[in-house]
C-alpha cells in the first residue's frame, strides 16, 4: 500500500508529467486522478488546489538545482571550471531529468505574482545570484572579460532554457554535444585565455564531470532523507 509520502509524490510527479507535456493549463484533477487510481479529493489532501501542485513543482526543482549547484562550486574553485559546469548542467538537465524541466521551463512564470509562488521565486533569485557571483568572481580575478555580469547571466538562462522548444532526447544531436557548444560558446567570449574552452567544453572533462557527480549525489542524499 502506498504511503501518504507515495502518494504525494506519485501525485506531483504525475502532474509534472502532463504539465511537460501538454501544459497547464490542460492539466487538471481529474486527469491525475483517473491515471493514478486516486480520488480528487486525495489530491486535494495532499496539495488543496492546482496552482500549489505547480508551486511545489517549481520549489522541488529549484531545491534540487540549488543543492547540485552548491556542489559544484564546492568541489571546484576555479570560476571559469565553475561556470562551465553550471552550463554544462543547464543542458543536461533536459535529459536527465527532463520531465520536470520542461514543465519548469515553460511554465516559469505562470502565476508569478501570487502568493504561493513566493518561495520558488525566492528559490530561483538565489540560483541566479549564485550564478551571477561566478561570473563577477571571474572578472574581478581576471579570469574573464570584463562584462555585465547580470546581463551576461541572464542571456546564459535565457538561451539553456529556451533549449525544451527544440532538442528532443532521441534527436541527432546528443544533449552532451550541446552542453558543449554552449560551453564553447560562452567561454570563448568570455575567457581571456581562450586556450582553456577545449577543456572546459569536453564533455569528458573535469566540469561536465562533476555536474554527473552533483546530480547523483543529490539524488543519493534525496533518498536517504525519503527514507
Amino acid at each position: 500500500m502506498a504511503t501518504g509520502a507515495g502518494r504525494y509524490n506519485d501525485i506531483l510527479d504525475t502532474f509534472t508529467r502532463h504539465i511537460a507535456e501538454i501544459g497547464y493549463d490542460g492539466v487538471n484533477f481529474g486527469l491525475v486522478a483517473k491515471e493514478l487510481g486516486v480520488s480528487k479529493g486525495t489530491i486535494v489532501h495532499h496539495f488543496g488546489t492546482k496552482d500549489r501542485i505547480l508551486a511545489a513543482l517549481h520549489e522541488s526543482y529549484m531545491t534540487r538545482r540549488l543543492a547540485e549547484l552548491d556542489y559544484m562550486l564546492n568541489k571546484l574553485e576555479d570560476p571559469a571550471e565553475q561556470l562551465a559546469a553550471a552550463l554544462h548542467a543547464f543542458l543536461i538537465y533536459h535529459e536527465v531529468d527532463r520531465a520536470a524541466t520542461v514543465a519548469f521551463q515553460r511554465e516559469v512564470v505562470r502565476l508569478a505574482d501570487q502568493e504561493s509562488m513566493a518561495k520558488g521565486a525566492e528559490l530561483r533569485q538565489e540560483y541566479f545570484t549564485r550564478f551571477r557571483n561566478v561570473i563577477q568572481v571571474g572578472i574581478d580575478t581576471g579570469v574573464f572579460r570584463k562584462v555585465d555580469p547580470t546581463v551576461d547571466a541572464l542571456l546564459m538562462f535565457g538561451s539553456a532554457q529556451w533549449a525544451w522548444t527544440w532538442f528532443h532526447p532521441d534527436g541527432e544531436r546528443p544533449i552532451e554535444a550541446i552542453a558543449s557548444a554552449m560551453v564553447d560558446l560562452v567561454l570563448g567570449s568570455l575567457l581571456v585565455d581562450r586556450e582553456r574552452v577545449p577543456e572546459l567544453s569536453d564533455p569528458q572533462g573535469v566540469a561536465a564531470r562533476t555536474v554527473t557527480e552533483a546530480i547523483k549525489s543529490v539524488a543519493e542524499d534525496s533518498g536517504a532523507v525519503a527514507s
